[in-house]
């Protein structure tokens, strides 16, 4: 295939070094060469399988919105713009565009909301969730924490979940969920020790993703990559 990928912060480089590992066809483009979606014409778009984005939330609109207008495809691993989720969910389906995000794309984090899922059916258990990054990423809570609390919700609506955010260093992701009851505790933890992946786990999602039109939330569709 022929991706390509939005954005050349750490992650997306490494997305691109990943597919070309894989044996895709890459391009990379960065903010300042694709400004306003500048470079997502028809043209450019026709050329190319698949587009993955890992820029920042008001580009990534920007950028699903040109995408998915010409019916392309689209991976998106930013965070931060699920405000706008309904209008890109809309756009794609009108247009026969294709849309697969998640706030994380790491196969293990998937097993993770399971899991989650999993211990949030228990009763009589109050719980918290941690979430420790490097201290450049602007969001917080991340959005790995928000799902997991979106998670326990869906379960158990109405339960209060409190998250606590920190930013240390170079931290590729921690994250840990706390359920304490009177008798005893669980603690489900994950810890990513780089962020190789995030990346693996997003090409693996435009694999999966070529060929088809929809719009998937990656936990839905994890387990067929």
């Amino acid at each position: 295939m022929l991706l390509l990928v939005l954005g050349k912060g750490k992650t997306g480089s490494l997305v691109a070094q990943v597919a070309r590992e894989r044996g895709h066809s890459v391009r990379v483009l960065d903010y300042r060469e694709n400004n306003g979606a500048s470079s997502l014409t028809a043209p450019t778009v026709a050329q190319v399988d698949v587009v993955i984005d890992f820029t920042t939330a008001e580009a990534a609109i920007e950028n699903m919105r040109a995408c998915l207008a010409l019916g392309a495809r689209i991976v998106v691993g930013t965070t931060g713009w699920y405000d706008r989720l309904s209008e890109m969910k809309s756009l794609a389906l009108r247009r026969n565009g294709a849309l697969l995000y998640a706030t994380n794309f790491s196969l293990s984090v998937q097993e993770l909301f399971k899991l989650t899922a999993s211990v949030a059916k228990l009763d009589g258990y109050k719980f918290h969730i941690e979430e420790t990054h490097h201290t450049s990423k602007l969001d917080a809570p991340s959005g790995t924490a928000l799902t997991l609390r979106d998670i326990v919700d869906r379960v158990k609506p109405g339960a209060t979940v409190e998250i606590t955010s920190k930013r240390e260093g170079d931290a590729s992701g921690l994250h840990v969920v706390t359920a304490r009851g009177e008798n005893d505790m669980i603690e489900l933890r994950h810890e990513s020790f780089n962020r190789r992946g995030f990346a693996e786990g997003a090409v693996r999602a435009a694999e999966w993703l070529h060929g088809k039109t929809g719009v998937w939330e990656f936990r839905e569709i994890f387990e067929q990559v």
